[in-house]
């Protein structure tokens, strides 16, 4: 399943609260990534989208054409390494100048129960998760220092709560490892006017999500948990990435916000 981006959708998105914004969204290929990238371009940021699926990006900018669109640049990368991340922030520094907004959610993960999870896959989610973030932030920092500006990354219900029937062992350490330095980041962001959140999401609907939605065990325990009765869409969570990158949200660093149907409130 995908979510289109019809015009008649994103004419509806239409707004100006992020106008003037410089934004760098990471893992717009797809998924949560892609529904706030085009999101923060139908509230008037200036979008540098990135993802390592090239391909992906393409769709993308074919879609935001389609619907009234633009992104200043997309660019594939690789941002598990120094050269992806650098390569990313360059672009940045060459069509925006400086970043005000910096969503960090590009994400590689596996999923596997304890007594089944290689250590390649262990290592390989754990750099999916925390070295996309901490290579990206750290290239994009001095882009972000001048005028200060918002980071929103991605913890995870699974930060703060175990599922049963998931075998999310790394992913539970990645999103926890990024709750923790997201809260770290706001505290040395403070000096600057960078502030810095996570924002929790439970089970969304996405591409990578949509495989388990055969399994009635693993689905059963996830709608258990839910106060409302759907899943979570990417535009549900980018209207809180909006949020966090607007001024809207001048006061708010250093928090954790779950956007998961009420399902770690019980």
């Amino acid at each position: 399943m995908t979510l289109s981006y019809t015009p008649d959708l994103v004419m509806a998105w239409k707004g100006d609260r992020l106008r003037g914004k410089h934004a760098v969204v990471t893992g717009a290929g797809r998924g949560i990534g892609k529904g706030i990238a085009m999101l923060y371009a139908a509230q008037g940021a200036r979008v540098i989208a990135s993802d390592i699926n090239e391909t992906a990006l393409q769709q993308l900018q074919a879609e935001a054409k389609a619907a009234g669109l633009s992104f200043e640049a997309v660019v594939a990368a690789d941002l598990t390494t120094e050269e992806g991340a650098a390569s990313l922030a360059g672009e940045a520094a060459e069509k925006l100048e400086t970043v005000h907004i910096l969503v960090n959610a590009a994400a590689i993960v596996v999923f596997a129960w304890l007594e089944d999870m290689r250590f390649a896959d262990w290592k390989k989610t754990l750099a999916g998760e925390l070295d996309t973030v901490f290579l990206v932030t750290r290239a994009c920092w001095p882009l972000m220092k001048p005028e200060g500006g918002s980071i929103v990354n991605f913890s995870s219900a699974n930060a703060h709560v175990a599922l049963d029937t998931s075998p999310a062992l790394a992913h539970c350490a990645g999103k926890g490892g990024v709750l923790s330095m997201t809260r770290q980041l706001a505290m040395e962001g403070g000096r600057h006017g960078i502030r810095a959140n996570t924002i929790a999401p439970g089970f969304t609907l996405t591409e990578e999500t949509e495989r388990h939605l055969g399994n009635e065990t693993m689905m059963s325990a996830v709608r258990s948990k839910l106060m409302i009765d759907r899943l979570g869409t990417p535009e549900d969570i980018g209207w809180l990435a909006v949020y966090l990158g607007s001024d809207e949200a001048r006061y708010v660093t250093g928090a954790d916000i779950s956007i998961d149907g009420g399902a770690t409130a019980w």
